[in-house]
């Protein structure tokens, strides 16, 4: 039997780019904005990936929050603030998962800034996955050769746990816990899968990608 959650996206923004020595949200992206003549970024191509799959977009930030609202206000965004980032990543996805249950919506489709987004193509792959998935299917998350990546989709069942967990955990080790209620989805996107840290680990994707 088919479902019809409403989704809210959510975009984890909250981390401090130690390695990168600037904030991972603000790169140019697509390839072709590399150059300063223009004002997308990594968070902007973020936003529009999951526009069209969502009611509406938080993203999740912390001390960076003045640096990041102009751009989430551009593009039709909200903000929501992680008190204390330094307690990790997971801590932020439990504040933008409880924004997602006090705005009434019982299910999200969760990425990381410091990555290219997707296809809009591929998100809405993964949002046809989970609403034709059975009951008890309560996640699904990007395949590509071999490796599981972003942006993933939870079902409220998942988002309540997700929620009574310590702010220590990791989604990783949530994930396993309860995979038999996952279910994985090949796609092939490349972009579920890296992480960009460095500015090596940036030019190489910029080189790779223009």
């Amino acid at each position: 039997m088919s479902r019809a959650p409403s989704f809210a996206g959510v975009i984890l923004a909250a981390g401090e780019s130690s390695r990168m020595g600037t904030d991972k949200a603000l790169l140019p992206w697509p390839p072709q904005a590399a150059h300063l003549t223009s004002k997308e970024t990594f968070l902007s191509a973020a936003i529009r990936s999951l526009a069209l799959s969502t009611d509406f977009i938080l993203i999740v930030a912390g001390k960076n929050e003045a640096v990041l609202a102009p751009i989430v206000y551009a593009n039709g965004a909200s903000l929501v603030i992680n008190p204390d980032p330094s307690r990790g990543q997971f801590s932020s996805l439990q504040v933008g998962l409880h924004e997602v249950l006090n705005r009434g919506r019982d299910a999200a489709i969760i990425t990381l800034v410091d990555r290219p987004p997707v296809s809009t193509a591929t998100v809405l792959l993964l949002r046809d996955a989970y609403e034709s998935a059975s009951q008890n299917v309560w996640s699904v998350v990007p395949e590509f050769s071999g490796k599981h990546g972003h942006p993933y989709l939870l079902g409220r069942e998942l988002i309540e746990l997700f929620l009574q967990a310590p702010p220590t955990s990791s989604a990783r080790d949530l994930e396993h816990r309860y995979q038999s209620r996952i279910q994985y989805v090949t796609v092939a996107d490349p972009f579920v899968a890296p992480n960009i840290n460095t500015p090596e680990d940036y030019a190489a994707l910029i080189a790779k990608s223009s």
